[in-house]
C-alpha cells in the first residue's frame, strides 16, 4: 500500500525579488512499512522535503499525498493533527526542553496528543524503557550523551504512535558507534513495529546497508 506519493512537487523560497528553487518537480512514491533514506550533499532539498512531508512547510507546488490525504489542502488544524498523529519526527539536534526531564519532554507531547492525564507518566515510561533509557527518566538533557538524547527524542516521536517516522539526519551530532545504535533503533521500528521510516543521512554507507530504497536528491532533483 502506498503511504506517500509526490506529483510534480515544487517548493521554491523567495529572496528579495527572485525565487530560489528548494525541489523542482519531485515524483516518488514510498510504500508503508519501508525503510526509506534521502541522501546527496549540502543543499540537495533532502531536509525541505522531509519538512513537507512532516507539515512543517507547505509545497509552492505540485501534490504531496499522504495517507490518501493531499497535504497542500489541509487547514492549519488539520496539519497540526497530521504532525501530531501521523508522523512523528526526529531531528540532528534533538530539539529537547533543557528545563525538562527526559519523562516529561515526552509528556509534553502526549498532551498535546489528547492523552488522559492518568496515563502519560505510565506511557512515557514505557516509551523510554522501549529505547533503552529507563533508568534515565528522571535526567534533564544536560544530564545525557548524545546519544541518549537522541533516544529521548526518538521516544517523544513514538508518542502518539505514529505510522511515519521522519528523522532528519538523526546521527549527524553522534560519534559513529552511537550513530549505530541509533540507526539500530530505527531499524527495529520498521521491522518490529512496521514503522514507514525515512531516514535523511550523509552516510550512504550506513544507507545501503539498512534501506529498502535510496532516494538521491541534486540541485532539488531525484536523480
Amino acid at each position: 500500500m502506498t503511504i506517500i506519493t509526490t506529483k510534480n512537487l515544487v517548493k521554491q523560497y523567495r529572496k528579495g525579488k527572485i525565487f530560489v528553487p528548494a525541489l523542482n518537480q519531485i515524483n516518488i512514491s514510498i510504500e508503508q512499512g519501508e525503510y526509506i533514506s534521502i541522501i546527496g550533499k549540502s543543499g540537495s532539498g533532502k531536509s525541505t522535503l522531509l519538512n513537507l512531508i512532516g507539515g512543517l512547510d507547505t509545497p509552492s507546488a505540485g501534490d504531496l499525498i499522504v495517507k490518501q490525504e493531499a497535504l497542500q489542502s489541509l487547514n492549519r488544524r488539520e496539519l497540526a493533527n497530521h504532525r501530531r498523529f501521523t508522523v512523528g519526527m526526529v531531528f540532528q539536534s534533538f530539539n529537547l526542553i533543557p528545563s525538562r526531564t527526559a519523562q516529561e519532554n515526552i509528556t509534553l507531547a502526549l498532551i498535546f496528543g489528547g492523552i488522559p492525564r492518568k496515563d502519560r507518566k505510565k506511557r512515557a515510561s514505557e516509551l523510554l524503557a522501549m529505547v533503552g533509557l529507563k533508568d534515565r527518566i528522571k535526567h534533564k538533557p544536560t544530564e545525557l550523551s548524545g546519544g541518549e538524547a537522541q533516544r529521548v527524542a526518538i521516544a517523544r516521536a513514538l508518542a502518539n504512535d505514529p505510522e511515519i517516522i521522519l528523522a532528519d539526519e538523526p546521527t549527524g551530532n553522534l560519534d559513529s558507534s552511537t550513530s549505530i545504535e541509533i540507526v539500530d533503533i530505527l531499524l527495529k521500528l520498521n521491522k518490529q513495529k512496521g514503522k514507514t521510516v525515512i531516514m535523511v543521512t550523509h552516510d550512504e554507507e550506513v544507507a545501503k546497508k539498512v534501506s529498502d530504497r535510496l532516494i538521491r536528491l541534486k540541485d532539488g532533483m531525484v536523480v
